[in-house]
This record gives structure tokens, sequence and C-alpha cells, in this order.
């Protein structure tokens, strides 16, 4: 049985994960820090790791990205796209009006991810502008710690499986300012993954350091898939953390690494002095398969 880690029970992460699998069975590692969902496939305890990196509101989840980048090198298997719906989740009783409304001005503390607070805003301002808000390290963990803390007026933005598995109520049902919240998954480990579904596209994501002192570098870069007419669908430039004004681009391509242009775009690339890192060459699922 395949071994995964994930953030704890009930985040949008191990939402995610259980769309994808279906009704395959695996065994879940629940980790409340990124870090140690990374560290749990790099240390073998795990066969693969559940990693957001990217969302349609927040763009990319620059930490996660420097963790596959710098602190592991593990390749991607997987990608696959998922709903990011947050709701407002508490005890009913303490915020319940005579006609049963919820009375907003009784919330003291929200509590989520920042990602997934960053997302909701918009509500939070109309709302509950006078509350506190608090970030912690995952919707999960804010839901878990408002159950902690009964009749202080705590709600955390979280997912209806983090309601459900802490016994709470949905104070307000989907509060992200945007209806076409989604987030991009990768699943990384050092074997290739069959799924039972078939796949959209194939997609092929690399790492490129331009060669200092190389004036147009980026732009033969680009031309190298130009005119091979390979799509990336994604550049992002990332400090490499050797010095000030030093970058490498992230870049994904949508193809396969088996296919025939693009090593040869690879192969231009390095010619020019450039540094290639393959971070992985996988299937791409979009919500709904």
């Amino acid at each position: 049985m395949k071994t995964i880690a994930v953030l704890p029970e009930g985040s949008v992460s191990h939402e995610a994960l259980l769309h994808l699998f279906g009704d395959e069975q695996v065994e879940l590692l629940h980790y409340k820090q990124i870090s140690d969902v990374f560290l749990a496939t790099a240390t073998g305890k795990s066969h693969y790791s559940v990693i957001p990196i990217e969302n349609t509101i927040e763009g990319s989840v620059s930490l996660h990205m420097d963790w596959l980048v710098h602190e592991v090198d593990i390749p991607m298997q997987v990608e696959w796209v998922y709903p990011s719906i947050q709701n407002l989740i508490g005890r009913r009783e303490e915020f319940s009006t005579s006609t049963g409304d919820i009375d907003f001005s009784k919330v003291t503390k929200v509590l989520s991810h920042p990602v997934a607070m960053a997302q909701c805003l918009q509500f939070i301002r109309s709302n509950m502008a006078h509350a506190e808000l608090e970030h912690v390290g995952s919707t999960s963990e804010a839901v878990e710690r408002v159950k902690q803390h009964p009749g202080e007026g705590w709600v955390a933005i979280g997912t209806t499986l983090g309601a459900k598995r802490h016994c709470l109520d949905i104070l307000a049902n989907k509060v992200t300012d945007h209806d076409n919240n989604y987030t991009r998954f990768v699943l990384i480990g050092q074997d290739p993954l069959s799924l039972a579904i078939s796949s959209d596209q194939d997609k092929t994501s690399i790492l490129v350091t331009l060669p200092e002192d190389f004036p147009g570098a980026l732009h033969q870069v680009l031309s190298a898939f130009a005119w091979r007419k390979l799509n990336l669908s994604r550049i992002e430039s990332r400090p490499t953390k050797k010095r000030l004004g030093s970058y490498y681009f992230y870049m994904d391509v949508l193809t396969s690494l088996d296919s025939v242009l693009l090593p040869s775009a690879i192969e231009e690339i390095e010619a020019l002095g450039c540094q290639v890192r393959i971070l992985g060459s996988y299937p791409s699922y979009s919500f709904g398969k």
C-alpha cells in the first residue's frame, strides 16, 4: 500500500488527495508542518508527499517552491488541480441570534493558514473587520484550535471536511472572494505513479539558471522552446539564495520529457551555458477527472 505524507486531517491538501485517489486505498501520514511533509518522503517514512504549489488568487506558494528547489531533491510524479473552497467554521450556538442568523460582531478572532485567509479578506473586512486575525500552520489546525477554545468567540476559515472531523458547524459557506479559486498540487516521490484515471496532458517542470554576463540569454532560452512550438504554461523567476540579483527560472513545459523536441531544447539551452535541472515529468489532471 502506498504511504503518503500530507498536511493535517481536514486540510485542503487532505481533501484534494482524497479526490485524486478516489476509492484507491492508501495509508496517510498527517503532519502539522509542511516541512515535515517534505521530510517524510525525503527520509523514507512515506512513498510520496502532497505539496500545494500554486493558487489562482495568491499565485505561487513560495515557501513550498523553495523547499522543492533548495531543501530536497524529490521529483514531481503527478499534478492535479482542486478547488479551494473555504468556509467560516465555529460553534453556531456562540454566534446565533434569536432569529437563527449569525451575529458576526461576536467574533473575536479568526484563525487560518495565511494563504487561505488571504483568499477571504473581502469577506473578513465586510463582516469581521474588528476581529483579530491569527495565522496558523494549516486550515485544519485552525479548526482544531477553535474547537479547543469554546465560548471565546473564535472562528476558523477551513474546509467542510475539517469542520466535520472536529464536529464544528459551518457558519458561512464559500467565503472565498472569488469563485474560481483553485489550488495546484503535486505529488512528489522517487517512483513513478500510475493512476486508474486518464490524465489531461503531460507536463515537465524545469529550472534554468542563466550564465552570468550573457546579454539576451533569457531571450535565447525562450527561443529554444518557441521555434519548436513547445508551449510554456508558466515561467517564474526565484532567487538562487547565493547572492543578491542571482535568479533561476522555473518553467512548466506542456509536454513529456519522452517527447523528441523537449530533450533537444534542453540540449540547446545547456549549449548556451545555462544550467538545467529537471524537477519532474508527470501527468497533469484538471478538476473533474
